[in-house]
């Protein structure tokens, strides 16, 4: 019987609020089709992860929301030096959205971003003054889902929840309401598939819990190459990823984020389903 590789992959709480278990049908079905033996653990109380031959944190859902247990996971894992994919210093590096400014310090489009460390009325407005923006969109570093993400205009009161916290500011792209958000799927470094997502009526964010749809789409050679930029600047290669990024005013992309934690891959839109995906983690082990 041919060797079958064990894969851990991480998971939320049975409590978590979401519905993963769709999206982890279609991962773990690529991964089986690929001859990988798929398991569950769920990442804040993962247990000994040793007897593993790859651990993936493809569904370490709500990481952005326990901030300390998800660096004392990545902390465990380099300790024991166990296979992880994507790679750990990846994880870390990926976790906080200061890489925007890494990837823009190389010279890599990305959307206009000033970092404040206690938001009020005065930071706001000197980030909107910085980035002569009259309306902004403003996230916390560590976030996923959009959570604690706001669209605010010059002089509106700022959210409960962003008041005194690190903050992210940022215009709001005018593709977003226009195209939508692109993003590209890559495996072992090569091109997959792209989507574009876009928003309900009179909203701007694209997830699915706030009513964004998405479709295929045909990733143009300019967005490929900013993509391939992107990720070239990540602290080694990714063995997946997702590249999310939205169009400004004259149509010029600017990358908005790396996925290379937890990413939705949009599998079923895939050409091969995933085989592509499957066969990139084999790889890795």
């Amino acid at each position: 019987m041919p060797f079958q590789p064990r894969v851990a992959i991480l998971v939320p709480a049975p409590d978590y609020y979401e519905k993963w278990q769709p999206a982890f049908a279609r991962k773990a079905a690529a991964l089986t089709a690929a001859g990988l033996v798929v398991e569950q653990r769920v990442w804040s109380d993962p247990g000994n992860l040793s007897g593993y031959d790859l651990v993936l944190p493809l569904f370490a859902w709500g990481y952005q929301r326990d901030v300390a247990a998800w660096y004392g996971l990545l902390d465990q894992l380099e300790t024991q030096a166990l296979p992880v994919a994507n790679p750990v210093p990846v994880l870390r590096w990926n976790s906080d959205k200061a890489y925007l400014a890494q990837l823009g310090a190389k010279g890599v489009a990305v959307v206009p971003t000033v970092e404040v460390a206690q938001l009020d009325d005065a930071s706001l407005a000197a980030a909107l003054s910085e980035l002569a923006i009259e309306e902004a969109v403003i996230k916390p570093a560590i976030s996923g889902g959009a959570d604690g993400t706001h669209r605010i205009a010059a002089g509106a009161p700022i959210p409960a929840d962003a008041i005194g916290q690190r903050r992210l500011v940022q215009p709001l792209m005018p593709g977003i309401l226009t195209e939508g958000e692109y993003s590209l799927f890559f495996f072992a470094g090569k091109f997959s598939h792209a989507i574009v997502k876009r928003p309900a009526s009179g909203d701007f964010r694209v997830q699915e819990q706030f009513g964004g749809r998405e479709t295929v789409w045909e990733a143009s050679d300019a967005a490929q190459e900013l993509a391939a930029a992107a990720l070239a600047a990540a602290p080694a290669p990714p063995v997946y990823a997702r590249v999310d990024m939205v169009g400004d005013a004259a149509d010029k992309l600017h990358i908005m984020e790396l996925e290379l934690i937890e990413p939705s891959l949009f599998l079923h839109h895939a050409p091969d389903k995933g085989a592509a995906f499957g066969s990139a983690v084999y790889a890795a082990i």
